[in-house]
């Protein structure tokens, strides 16, 4: 296996789903903890409207009060032309913009329909590199849909050459957003992205929902994959999929990739510590499980 970039969305998708509302404060301290640990891709923010979301109010303040440290990219999430431009006015290193593969998920996650959402994120894409920002669209419900079931892959391949065609965006993402992928299925899909959108990096986004999380990341980093995302703690859902429960955590995963060899960069008792640190805020138990057995061998 080859080195890989691990991307931390615990402030974004880890977040959006719970009950709890943290403050900038605690939001900034979060995503410090997170830079402290090595992360250097933290998807920070989602400028997202705060009245449909909540957990994400606040980004222009989290975005002023970040550590802005060398070699450390901040991401937000952006869904259309106005997020793009708070984004922009906050000084974000990457935009990820958010493609959803079904017309149910996406009128209900999104309000528009899918030729829409693709249609906005191109446009993202393009003002978003004429301003000099690296660029990712990420396809969400790539596995399945709550709402219609299965997700044909040709379907997905299709909606991943209009992007290339018509965006050539930096990065692709394939999101399992309600943890249904398995193993076959991301074989398939890492091939059929390769073949139509050729050069561009492949980014993956998995939920362990049915525990399949983190060997669909293994396996999509044999596939070829240059970054996954992961959440510390293994927090996280999607506020409009019935059931999504928590991304893969990242010091699970990191833990699994330094065990076979791959290079992150990241210390994981410093995830362990942070996702400790969380689940205090947060008022809840920490779903990973790496805070709980320790590593192996065991520190002395």
């Amino acid at each position: 296996m080859s080195d890989v970039q691990l991307i931390e969305v615990g402030p974004r998708d880890g977040l959006q789903n719970e009950q709890t509302l943290l403050s900038v404060d605690e939001k900034v301290e979060f995503i410090g903890r997170a830079v402290d640990a090595g992360v250097r891709r933290v998807e920070a923010v989602s400028f997202v409207n705060p009245r449909r979301v909540p957990q994400m109010a606040g980004a222009e303040e989290v975005m002023e009060r970040v550590p802005r440290l060398d070699g450390v990219s901040y991401i937000g999430l952006v869904l259309n032309r106005r997020g793009l431009d708070r984004a922009l006015a906050s000084a974000v290193d990457e935009v990820n913009a958010v493609v959803v593969a079904t017309e149910e998920f996406s009128r209900r996650n999104q309000g528009c329909g899918v030729a829409d959402t693709i249609a906005a994120a191109v446009d993202v894409v393009r003002d978003a590199r004429a301003a000099g920002i690296a660029t990712t669209v990420t396809i969400a419900v790539a596995f399945g849909c709550p709402f219609t079931g299965e997700v044909e892959p040709g379907w997905i391949s299709d909606i991943v050459a209009r992007l290339a065609d018509e965006a050539a965006p930096d990065e692709i993402a394939l999101a399992d957003t309600i943890g249904v992928g398995v193993p076959a299925q991301v074989r398939d899909l890492a091939r059929r992205t390769a073949e139509r959108a050729p050069g561009i990096p492949q980014r993956w986004h998995f939920h362990n929902t049915r525990n399949t999380g983190y060997a669909n990341a293994l396996t999509a980093l044999e596939s070829g994959a240059s970054a996954l995302d992961a959440s510390i703690g293994g927090f996280g859902g999607c506020p409009f999929a019935p059931a999504a429960t928590g991304n893969i955590a990242s010091e699970d995963l990191v833990y699994a990739l330094d065990r076979s060899g791959v290079t992150t960069g990241i210390e994981m008792q410093r995830l362990v510590d942070a996702a400790q640190w969380l689940g205090k805020a947060l008022d809840k138990d920490v779903p990973a499980l790496l805070g709980r057995a320790g590593a192996f061998p065991a520190a002395r």
